[in-house]
């Protein structure tokens, strides 16, 4: 008889979104009248932007053309996508050869195919609260997993320390779910630690285009000896709205080497070996978003997602509720209220004001007591969740409130 992978085992029983879509779902059921304003799971609600549309029909097209007609695409990715792509870094400062660029069908996807580079027997750091796939993944693959924790009081950046010490590193930043952003001295510390270590940060940079502060660093490439340490993997979901079309891309430099390995090379022999590349019309559409016009108008649609944040903000802020995140990041970390714990604040919230986020249980042990907001949502529904949330809990009798929902629960 065949043995499965028995560390699915260890895995726990289902995925944080899918327990918060299956306590919708039956939420509705009972209430079929009631609509949800959804500040919960990270989709975007704006579509392509223009530039990037008229590319896809035009490569839509070329497949129609037995003269521009394109089949297999180069595994790695197709050449004028990765020039766009390290044109895109050069702008940053950062200097990369084409053949440093991989075209992915997404960041979620690369994180876990990335950790094919790694023995199974090195160990991973998670700083928590984190994305739950960097822990699922590990736990799939039988590895040791090191949880480094955060909180308020470092302002859910901790520092590296001997407790950190691991082979594989994953920062992100801005940092999904907190939103917290290291600075350059904050990342160049952990970068230094891992060429101390011969440890290896994969680099999760998916929210990059929502910095808006100098001091911090849209790749963690701009700081030194980071191309020596560090894998960093990208995506256009949130950037450019790709969530259901799905392109990310993912850089290794030539000087990342571990054991005489070289990194750059393994993972070109990995995606030739296990991938046929992404589709020609998705390379297409995401070229765009690389040219000055696409720039502009994806900017116009994080504009509007910025607003969002700046709405929920000044909601907290009335409510003197303290949070983290917002400002160079689509996503905002809250502290329950009057103690409450995260899941508990999810169903008062969802029972109350119909109102959707997530519970900051679901990112590990250190978000218990907190809770996110996304600001992907439509204007009109970001900014009803708002009103309904300060009429919620900035009533004068809201404790009273509160304790009645538990005793109905």
């Amino acid at each position: 008889m065949i043995t499965p992978n028995m560390h699915y085992a260890d895995l726990k029983d289902s995925y944080l979104f899918y327990n918060i879509a299956q306590k919708t779902k039956a939420y509705l059921a009972q209430n079929p009248d009631k609509r949800l304003l959804r500040l919960g799971i990270g989709d975007v609600s704006l579509p392509l932007c223009d530039a990037v549309i008229k590319e896809l029909h035009s490569a839509v097209d070329d497949q129609a053309s037995k003269e521009r007609f394109h089949g297999y695409m180069p595994e790695c990715g197709a050449p004028f996508l990765r020039e766009a792509i390290a044109e895109h870094y050069h702008k940053l400062g950062v200097m990369l050869s084409l053949d440093e660029v991989f075209v992915s069908s997404g960041a979620s996807d690369e994180l876990g195919d990335i950790l094919d580079l790694f023995d199974r027997k090195s160990t991973c750091l998670v700083i928590e609260p984190a994305y739950p796939a960097y822990v699922d993944a590990n736990i799939m693959a039988g590895r040791t997993i090191v949880h480094l924790a955060s909180g308020k009081e470092n302002g859910f950046l901790p520092q590296p320390s001997d407790a950190a010490k691991a082979d594989i590193l994953y920062i992100c930043s801005p940092n999904n779910p907190t939103g917290a952003v290291f600075s350059r001295e904050q990342l160049q510390a952990w970068i230094d630690f891992a060429n101390e270590n011969g440890s290896v940060i994969l680099f999760d940079a998916a929210y990059e285009a929502f910095i808006e502060d100098d001091t911090v660093p849209h790749s963690i490439f701009e700081l030194e000896g980071a191309q020596r340490c560090a894998i960093e993997i990208c995506s256009l979901s949130k950037t450019a709205g790709f969530t259901g079309t799905r392109l990310g891309y993912t850089v290794i430099s030539k000087q990342l080497v571990r054991n005489g390995m070289n990194l750059n090379d393994m993972w070109v022999r990995n995606r030739t070996t296990k991938t046929n590349g992404v589709s020609y019309i998705i390379q297409k559409g995401a070229a765009a978003v690389f040219t000055d016009e696409g720039r502009r108008q994806i900017n116009e649609n994080i504009k509007i997602y910025k607003e969002n944040a700046k709405v929920i903000m000044r909601a907290l802020d009335k409510l003197g509720i303290w949070y983290c995140g917002g400002k160079n990041a689509p996503y905002i970390w809250l502290r329950c209220p009057n103690n409450m714990g995260s899941w508990e604040f999810f169903d008062y919230l969802l029972n109350e004001i119909q109102v959707v986020g997530t519970p900051g249980e679901g990112f590990g042990k250190c978000g218990e007591g907190y809770f996110r907001f996304s600001t992907f949502g439509s204007q009109a529904d970001t900014q009803e969740a708002a009103k309904r949330l300060v009429q919620l809990l900035g009533e004068v009798h809201r404790f009273a409130a509160f304790c009645a929902f538990r005793c109905r629960c």
